[in-house]
This record gives C-alpha cells, sequence and structure tokens, in this order.
C-alpha cells in the first residue's frame, strides 16, 4: 500500500522531496491531491520554503480562479512565521517586477467589462477588507520588515540616499541603513503595509506600455477602481474609521493593535486617532506633500502648454483642487441653475492657505486665455469653466480677504518662533503679549506665499489693478469673439447647401490665394456657434460678477471694438504700426487675428504653376501635368516667343493661351519681396495645371457621358469639344484685343 510520505514526495519537484516530513501513520487516514493541500493540513509542521515552492507550482499548474482560492486558505490557516517569506513573491506575482519584466496580474488592463469574471475575482482578493490586506495586517501585527531597492525610487530621493543624505519626508525616517561607501546596493526597510503600497504605486510607471491598439478604460479599469477604494478607506475625508476586519470561522485575523500607524504615501497617522485627525488633513499633508510639486507642475503647464483644446485636462484638474467643497460628504442645499451654490466660510483657511493656486494661477490663466481662439467651442467653454468656478457665491470674498492678509503690514517674522511684541493700542492691553488673531492667519498666508515663491517674491493681487486691465481685455476679446461667432453663424446661414459639394467640385467660386480663414465652427455647424456664444455670453457674465464691472464698461468694448467695418463697408486691415520693413501687429492686431476679426488680405506672389496644390486638384496628376509643360516650354520656348511677337490674329490668339494674364497689373505687398523681384518678366509658356482639376475631370466626363446619350462617340465628342473651345477662344481673343485698343 503506497504510503501518503511517499505520495507526497512523488509529487513534489526533485530539489523539494528532503524537505517534506509527514508521519507514515497519516496515509491510512487521507490522500492528498496536491503539495499544497499536504501543506495545509499540517501548516505547523512544514518549512517556509516548502509552502512557497507548493504555491509556485500551483501558479503553473492551477486555473487562476483556484490560485485565489487556496490563497485565502493559506492566508487564514497559516501563522504569520510562515507567511512572511511568500509575501514579496506574492507581492511580485500580483504587481510584477520593479523591472517590468514580470506583470504579473496585469491590473491595468484587467477591465470588467471584458474580463467580468477574473475581474470580480481580483477586486475581491485586492479588497481593501480583502484576503491580501487580511494578509498585510497580519505581518504588521509581528513587526516584520522587507527589503525595497532604492534604485526603483524617484530619482531625487535615489540620489539623495545614494549620497548618503536622508530626504526631507518622514516616509524614509529609519528606513535606510547607510553604509560606508553608499552606492546602489542600498535597501530601505519598510513595513508590509508600505512594502505592499510601494508595489502598488509603482507597477503603473514600471511595467511596459500598453500596445497602440489596446483601448483601456480608466472607469472600468481594475487598477484605478482600486486606487480609488483605497483612498476612501485609508484616507477618508471626514475621519470615518475603517471597519475591523472580520475573523473567519476557520482561523483568526486579529485586528491591528493600537500601535499600527498608517502610512498611505507620505501620511502617517495613529489608526486609534484618524477620526480626531482627518479634519487636519488639508493642514498637513496637502501644503507638504502635495501643494508645492502640484504649483510648480500647473505653473510649468499654463505657461508652457501648447493652445489648443488638450490643456482642457490641466484645468480641470486645477478646477478641482480649488473646489474641497465639491468632495465633502456634507451636501449642501443645491442652488439653481443660474446660481451656484455659496461656499462656506468654514474652507476659508483652506482659500488662505492655497492663495497662490487660486490668484497667481488665475492671472496665468488670463495670459493664456488672451492667446486662443475664443470663436472656438473647445476654447470658450475652458473661458466659461473657470469663470463659473470663481463666480460661486463668497469664493471671491475669500480670496480678496486672503490677499489682504498677505498685503497687511508685516507684524511677525514668517518664522512662528520669532514672534515680535506688538505696540499697545486704544483697544488693547499693555499685558497683551501675542499680536491679534489677526495676525495667525497673516502669517499663515505669508508662510504659504514664502514657501512657494520665495521671501522675494513680487505678487500681483488677483483684484489688483494689473490683473483688472487683463480681466478687461478678455472680456473685450468675449465681446469681439461673439461678434465674430455671429458673423461666422450668418455667413453659414446664407450659403446654399449644395455649397460645399459644388465647392469640392470646383463649380462655385474658387480663391486661388487661399485667402479663406477656416475655423473649426465651420466643421460643427450652427450647434457649435450657439454653444460658443452660450458660453461666452455666461464668461462675460461671471467675469462682471467676480470683479464687479460696471454695464457700461461692458457696453464700451461692443461699441469701440465690436466692430469690423469701417466708413466704407470694407474690411479694416488688423492694428499695426509702420516699421522700417513694412507694417508691424501691434498686440491688438494679434488679438483680433487670432480671434478672426480681422485679416490682411494675402495674395499669391510667385509662380502660378509653383503655388500648393489646391484641395479641389489631383495631386499627382498636378505634377505630371507640370513635368510635361515644362519639358514643353523648354523645347519650344523660342518657336512660342515668335509666334506670341506677330501682330496678327494668330499672335493675339497665342498671346491669350501663352501668357498670363493680368500680369502687369499685379503689385507686391511687401516692400523686401518688391526689391527682390523687380524688373522679372515670364517669356510666353504654356500651362496644363488646369487639366488636374476635379472641375475640369468632371466637365469632361459630363460632356462625353451626354454625347453618348446621343449616340456620338468619344472621337467625335473630342472634336466636337475641341471645335467649340477654338470658336469660344477666338471670340474672347477679338474681345481681349479691342479692349486693348480702348485703354488709355
Amino acid at each position: 500500500m503506497t504510503t501518503f510520505g511517499a505520495v507526497a514526495e512523488w509529487r513534489l519537484p526533485p530539489l523539494r522531496r528532503a524537505t517534506l516530513w509527514i508521519p507514515q501513520w497519516f496515509a491510512k487516514k487521507a490522500i492528498f491531491n496536491s503539495p499544497l493541500e499536504a501543506a495545509m493540513a499540517f501548516p505547523h509542521l512544514q518549512q517556509p520554503s516548502f509552502l512557497l515552492a507548493s504555491l509556485k507550482a500551483d501558479s503553473i499548474n492551477k486555473p487562476f480562479a483556484q490560485q485565489c482560492q487556496d490563497l485565502v486558505k493559506v492566508i487564514e490557516d497559516f501563522p504569520a512565521k510562515e507567511l512572511h517569506t511568500i509575501f514579496p513573491w506574492l507581492v511580485e506575482s500580483i504587481f510584477g517586477s520593479l523591472d517590468g519584466v514580470l506583470v504579473g496580474w496585469n491590473l491595468r488592463c484587467l477591465q470588467g467589462r471584458v474580463n467580468p469574471v477574473e475581474y470580480s475575482i481580483v477586486m475581491e482578493f485586492l479588497d481593501p477588507g480583502g484576503p491580501m490586506m487580511k494578509l498585510v495586517y497580519k505581518l504588521q501585527a509581528e513587526d516584520y520588515k522587507f527589503d525595497f531597492p532604492v534604485s526603483y525610487l524617484p530619482g531625487p530621493v535615489k540620489a539623495s540616499i545614494q549620497e548618503c543624505i536622508l530626504p526631507d519626508s518622514p516616509l524614509y525616517h529609519n528606513k535606510v541603513q547607510f553604509t560606508p561607501t553608499g552606492g546602489l546596493g542600498l535597501n530601505l526597510a519598510l513595513n508590509p503595509f508600505e512594502y505592499y503600497i510601494f508595489f502598488f504605486a509603482l507597477s503603473l510607471i514600471t511595467q511596459k506600455p500598453l500596445p497602440v491598439s489596446l483601448h483601456v478604460r480608466t472607469s472600468d479599469c481594475a487598477y484605478f477602481i482600486l486606487v480609488d477604494r483605497y483612498l476612501s478607506w485609508f484616507l477618508p475625508t471626514e475621519g470615518s474609521v475603517p471597519p475591523p476586519l472580520s475573523s473567519s470561522p476557520g482561523g483568526t485575523s486579529p485586528s491591528p493593535p493600537p500601535r499600527f500607524l498608517l502610512k498611505c504615501g507620505f501620511i502617517t497617522i495613529p489608526w486609534r486617532c484618524i477620526k480626531k485627525c482627518s479634519p487636519l488633513m488639508p493642514r498637513a499633508a496637502v501644503p507638504r506633500f502635495v501643494q508645492q510639486k502640484l504649483y510648480l507642475f500647473l505653473q510649468h503647464c499654463f505657461g508652457h502648454w501648447p493652445l489648443d483644446a488638450s490643456f482642457r485636462a490641466v484645468l480641470e484638474m486645477w478646477l478641482s483642487y480649488l473646489q474641497p467643497w465639491r468632495y465633502a460628504p456634507d451636501k449642501q442645499a443645491p442652488g439653481s441653475d443660474s446660481q451656484p451654490r455659496c461656499v462656506s466660510e468654514k474652507w476659508a483657511p483652506f482659500v488662505q492657505e492655497n492663495l497662490l493656486m487660486y490668484t497667481k494661477l488665475f492671472v496665468g490663466f488670463l495670459n493664456r486665455a488672451l492667446r486662443t481662439d475664443l470663436v472656438s467651442p473647445k476654447h470658450a467653454l475652458m473661458v466659461f469653466r473657470v469663470a463659473k468656478v470663481f463666480a460661486q457665491p463668497n469664493l471671491a470674498e475669500m480670496i480678496q480677504k486672503g490677499e489682504q492678509l498677505f498685503l497687511e503690514p508685516e507684524l511677525v517674522i514668517p518664522h512662528r518662533q520669532h514672534r515680535l511684541f506688538t505696540a499697545p493700542t486704544f483697544t488693547g492691553s499693555f499685558l497683551s503679549p501675542w499680536p491679534p488673531a489677526v495676525t495667525d492667519a497673516s502669517f499663515k498666508v505669508k508662510s504659504h506665499v514664502y514657501s512657494l515663491e520665495g521671501q522675494d517674491c513680487k505678487y500681483t493681487p488677483m483684484f489688483g489693478p494689473e490683473a483688472r486691465t487683463l480681466v478687461l481685455r478678455l472680456a473685450q476679446l468675449i465681446t469681439q469673439a461673439k461678434h465674430t461667432a455671429k458673423s461666422i453663424s450668418d455667413q453659414c446661414a446664407e450659403s446654399p447647401a449644395g455649397h460645399s459639394f459644388l465647392s469640392w467640385l470646383g463649380f462655385s467660386s474658387m480663391d486661388t490665394n487661399g485667402s479663406y480663414t477656416a475655423n473649426d465652427l465651420d466643421e460643427m455647424g450652427q450647434d457649435s456657434v450657439r454653444k460658443t456664444d452660450e458660453y461666452l455670453e455666461k464668461a462675460l457674465e461671471y467675469l462682471r460678477q467676480i470683479f464687479r464691472l460696471s454695464e457700461a464698461q461692458l457696453r464700451q468694448f461692443t461699441l469701440a471694438l465690436g466692430t469690423t467695418q469701417d466708413e466704407n463697408g470694407k474690411k479694416q486691415l488688423p492694428d499695426c504700426i509702420v516699421g522700417e520693413d513694412g507694417l508691424i501687429l501691434t498686440p491688438l492686431g494679434r488679438y483680433q487675428i487670432i480671434n478672426g476679426l480681422r485679416r490682411f488680405e494675402i495674395e499669391y506672389q510667385g509662380d502660378p504653376e509653383l503655388q500648393p496644390i489646391r484641395s479641389y486638384e489631383i495631386a499627382s496628376l498636378v505634377r505630371t501635368l507640370f513635368r510635361l509643360s515644362s519639358a514643353i516650354n523648354h523645347r519650344f520656348a523660342g518657336q512660342m516667343a515668335a509666334l506670341c511677337s506677330r501682330d496678327d490674329f494668330l499672335g493675339s490668339f497665342c498671346r491669350y493661351h501663352l501668357t498670363e494674364p493680368g500680369l502687369a497689373s499685379r503689385h507686391l505687398l511687401s516692400p523686401v519681396g518688391r526689391r527682390q523681384v523687380a524688373g522679372h518678366t515670364r517669356g510666353p509658356r504654356l500651362s496644363l495645371r488646369f487639366l488636374g482639376s476635379y472641375r475640369t475631370l468632371v466637365s469632361l466626363l459630363l460632356a462625353f457621358f451626354v454625347a453618348s446619350l446621343f449616340c456620338v462617340g468619344p472621337l467625335p465628342c473630342t472634336l466636337l469639344l475641341t471645335l467649340g473651345y477654338v470658336l469660344y477662344a477666338s471670340a474672347m481673343t477679338l474681345l481681349t484685343e479691342r479692349g486693348k485698343l480702348h485703354q488709355p
């Protein structure tokens, strides 16, 4: 009879057979299907290496659902002494290796709508109240430490530690064992929770980029949903204590002891005191670890991000930070659509201690908005969003109060330990050793500004004269953009329905100089024009409320700058000044061009044969015809010149076809170009470019089709078309010569 020891030994890998010892008499009681089942039967009799080897083997041979079930059983049945050896392997199996070679469970690509079964298993296993976090708590209670390579930390932190300098963050205190030589082999001694969170955070950036063809929705992605759950669980906004983990019937799951510290990211808070300490988190963690980096990032984006609609992502990040009251669980009474809800006074300290996030970045947005095309509905929406946020009742007053606190006279040195006694006043007491309460608020605002901008910063108040000038200019551009949007809307309404199709075929009037100014309103139609006008109208109203602009000022913009036509009804040029080399745009002129209010009448002055290929032309055919006509002109240049110099009808007929009409009447707009091209004349030449346009080809096809209806073949049709054109060209030649005779 085969003993259990023999069965178990036969199932083990060769290198692990010597590590198994199970009493032989148990063979009569039970036979197990895998080494892991044997290990579970006697968790206290197995060596840790055997448990790890069994889990590694099952990760290859068993399906994913069975692996997770076994892991749950192992976490419940085994003590922390055995579990701490499998913890690093399990964390790496889930999140992948730090070098990106092992993908792990690939949480970035796991989506509920694509793989619902695997998704539900993973989310249940990694949930803040799930088995994986139970394992973390078991190990946390025993003070186990795990090595984490310093080489995988963020660049500045890694460089600081490798230079034997302890980073400023308390997260790294008492975790680095500096060696005399330093070097690349340093490790951090992390507790289980820190080790787990470090791998969880770095797995997003260490893994290889996703394939371009793979479309992943973050709202349905396991990784980002876990981020949301962890933040809601470990960092509650209003101090709700995470519920204790329930003990399962099959084993003990001790809750974290009172000395357990929640260390999520950079915040260290006693577990029992979360409810008391949560309101102090905007007050301590945000200014220290979030505010400075986010402020510098946003300031850089405001100055360097391209002037396109992709800036909306940065904008919404900024606006979300400015409105913490939107995410607080206490729901205020919602206001009507036309009247936003009032910002509570309890948020005044947050506004004051984040003053630059409101004021300086708002001024930066004004400078950016003045350079964008406000006729575009996407850009108009961004201006509307910012104006709506800052127009929330009581917010502008809070910001203005914060600026007053910063700009008030210095009553204290910007270091709390060096306070100065203030002189007594009529309402004060000689026995009062501290400044009034307003000084504490002023100190906090000054500390915030100085910590981000330095002691010698030059602060531009949001409600000062410089920023107000920018607001007035933005209001002016909004008025101009509204007028332009209305003009485009009227132009679209007047154009016939088939205008675009006829233009594509070339039957409508063509602008060979390409002076038509396109706008994305043309592509999106009347609905976008309506939205643009609505966004700009509301944004102008919100700006009027924030900065208390009068109706007379807004009407002045409409009267002074809202029109784009002069007394003769012709379009004016953009605002310019005359320089040595010609006209120079003023800032107002640049704004007018950006918003489509005015433009220069640009005319192509070069060789017509070399002008850019138009959308109504076939590119390859145009290039072929150009090479053909160039070869003909080079071969027969002398003969064409001799024909055009004749004084008879043949000479007039050749001049009509082989010379550029109106060449003598053209004028060069650039004075520099006039000096370069002066005296240049072109000889007679043949141009076949007209055969490369869709209009010509479609016209010929229609002619052949109509001729076929009357039983006229291609060759007779070609002869008839040639004869008709010769008669037309002869008539035009006679009219042209007669017109020249009557010219003075």
